[in-house]
């Protein structure tokens, strides 16, 4: 059987975005089935509906790989464990180190009780493992270097990782200044309440982010690379700017030389916070001089975005990508198929690309 790979990335509509990703591939004669997230808990079942209708209707996934904690990406997973056989869980979870953290938190000084807080605390993936327990589902750690099937895990590394759950503003060690946090949150919500987003017209070439970083929970992503029919590939989660960076750097590795990626996954459903012009550079090469005409790009570029969601996809990403040389597509209202040589499916249609947008935020 030749080589082929079809990557599903399902519309999760609500009024917040969330990832949900099937892939089928066939690589040296093996059909592989791999799910990457599962969006929301309502997600979960129209996933497994999804692999059943177009993946032949399986009984086993291969895979299943959580890229960071966060409900929008997880909640759905639980399906997907309770009603398939899944050989491998991919998925890191803090209390494991809590012998290695806990001279890190200064409130704790026993093991046991810092894995319980850290449960308590990522309730959703530890909800995960509890199925996976009860069904003798093996779970692994994807840290760089880790091989999935043909993708390589790009970021994040150990040392990072653990750094991360130290700085995370969900951590016991982050709760200390309680009063001050809590006063700064709700600060902040006023201001989120008042301010609008403005937008600005903007010439070709020029990009707007944001000088704000993303959580520690989104660099803590999952970066997934793999090269299947010679289209290189590149799973993001929400990944932020320190994580591609770090998945950047050890792209030479696995052999991936940059600039260069054919099926680009944008992280964090399009946010202002994920990268940066230098990362968008790095990654998929420098802004092209003149105006491209939709559908006339060299690389595909996907947004997992809902339609109701106000604030994701941000223009600037949209444009930034498209300044590349994108074919720029969202999941809003569609699910979006990226593949190459796979099995034909009735009564799919090509996805038109997004436009160019004119402006972008301040």
């Amino acid at each position: 059987m030749a080589d082929y790979f079809e990557i599903d990335f399902l519309d999760v509509e609500t009024t917040k975005s969330g990832d949900a990703i099937a892939l089928r591939y066939s690589v040296g004669g093996q059909v592989q089935i791999h799910v990457v997230d599962g969006g929301y808990v309502d997600t979960g079942s129209s996933l497994a509906a999804h692999i059943r209708a177009h993946y032949g209707n399986p009984g086993i996934i291969d895979r299943v790989i959580v890229t960071h904690p966060d409900g929008d990406h997880v909640n759905g997973l639980r399906t997907i464990l309770e009603e398939f056989q899944v050989r491998q869980l991919w998925m890191l979870r803090p209390w494991e180190y809590a012998a290695e953290l806990l001279p890190r938190f200064a409130r704790f000084n026993n093991v046991e009780n810092l894995k319980a807080r850290l449960k308590e605390i990522y309730p959703y993936i530890a909800t995960l493992e509890d199925i996976a327990k009860a069904k003798g589902i093996p779970i692994g750690e994807p840290f760089q270097g880790t091989l999935l099937g043909p993708f390589a895990v790009l970021a994040p590394t150990r040392a990072r990782y653990l750094d991360l759950i130290v700085e995370s503003d969900k951590t016991p060690e982050a709760t200390k200044e309680l009063f001050e946090a809590a006063a700064a949150a709700i600060a902040e919500l006023g201001a989120k309440v008042v301010a609008k987003v403005t937008l600005k017209l903007s010439d070709w070439g020029l990009e707007i982010f944001s000088p704000e970083e993303t959580s520690a929970e989104n660099e803590m992503s999952v970066v997934q690379y793999a090269n299947i029919c010679e289209q290189k590939i590149l799973l993001t989660g929400d990944a932020g700017r320190g994580a591609l960076a770090e998945a950047a750097a050890y792209a030479p590795v696995v052999g991936l030389n940059l600039p260069g990626i054919n099926r680009f996954q944008v992280p964090h459903h399009g946010s202002r916070r994920n990268v940066s012009s230098a990362l968008l550079d790095q990654w998929v090469g420098p802004k092209l001089a003149n105006k491209i005409e939709p559908g006339q790009g060299t690389f595909s570029a996907i947004i997992s975005s809902a339609k109701a969601d106000p604030d994701h996809p941000r223009k600037a990403v949209v444009r930034a990508l498209m300044h590349r040389g994108a074919n720029l597509y969202t999941t809003e209202g569609k699910t979006v198929c990226s593949y190459k040589d796979s099995p034909a499916r009735a009564g799919w249609s090509a996805v038109t690309p997004e436009a160019y947008p004119d402006d972008q935020e301040e």
